[in-house]
C-alpha cells in the first residue's frame, strides 16, 4: 500500500444518505478475483442509464468535480459486507472518504485497503457540501498524523478518530502482513525469551 500522511485536494460531493455497498459497486460486477478494474463500475447504476450513457446530473460525470477525496452523506457504506466497495472507491482514484457516519464493516474494509475513512460531525459535513455548492474547486486538507481535517478556504477544522494500529499501518504503507513482517525482530526476541 502507499504511505499516507497529508493530502490536500478538491473533493467530489455525493450528498445522499445511506449509500450502501450495492450502490457503490453493484453485485453483478463482483466476478473478478483481483482488485483492479472495479473503479470503472463505481456507482454504476447512478452514473449510467440503461443504454450505458452517462447521467449528466451525477457528480462523478461532471467535469467541475474532481479530486482524491469523496464526501458522502451520513451512514456511508451500509448494507452488505463486500470488500469490493472499498476496492472500487480506491481503484477509481479516491484516497479518502468523508462522512458523518460509516458502517463498521465498510470502515474496516477501507482501512485494510489503504482508503482512509474520515468521520466528521453532521455540522462539518454540511459545511463541506455547502462549500462545494459555492465553489466546486473547494479544497480539503486531511492530516493523518494530526488526525485533522480542514476546509482550506475557511480554515475550519475538526479532528477525527482512528485506531493507533491502523494509523501506523497507513502512515507506513503497511497491510497486516507487512506490519507483522516489519515486527519480525521483536517477535523473534519475544519468542527467544519464552524458550
Amino acid at each position: 500500500m502507499q504511505k499516507f500522511n497529508t493530502i490536500v485536494s478538491s473533493f467530489v460531493p455525493i450528498a445522499i444518505e445511506d449509500i450502501d455497498t450495492d450502490q457503490i459497486i453493484p453485485a453483478r460486477f463482483l466476478k473478478a478475483t483481483t482488485r483492479e478494474g472495479f473503479g470503472n463500475n463505481l456507482f454504476r447504476d447512478w452514473r449510467y442509464d440503461n443504454q450505458n450513457n452517462p447521467k449528466p446530473d451525477f457528480p462523478l460525470n461532471q467535469e467541475r468535480y474532481s479530486g482524491e477525496i469523496l464526501v458522502g452523506g451520513k451512514n456511508f457504506g451500509c448494507g452488505s459486507s463486500r470488500e469490493h466497495a472499498a476496492w472500487a472507491i480506491a481503484d477509481y482514484g479516491f484516497k479518502v472518504v468523508v462522512s458523518s457516519f460509516f458502517a463498521d464493516i465498510f470502515k474496516n474494509n477501507a482501512l485494510n485497503n489503504g482508503l482512509l475513512p474520515v468521520q466528521v460531525s453532521d455540522a462539518f459535513l454540511q459545511k463541506l457540501f455547502a462549500a462545494s455548492n459555492k465553489d466546486t474547486t473547494a479544497k480539503v486538507r486531511v492530516d493523518l498524523i494530526q488526525q485533522e481535517i480542514e476546509l482550506v478556504e475557511t480554515g475550519e477544522t475538526e479532528t477525527f478518530d482512528i485506531s493507533a494500529y491502523k494509523k501506523e499501518c497507513l502512515v507506513n504503507g503497511f497491510d497486516d502482513i507487512d506490519y507483522l513482517l516489519n515486527s519480525r525482530a521483536e517477535i523473534e526476541a519475544f519468542e527467544a525469551m519464552r524458550i
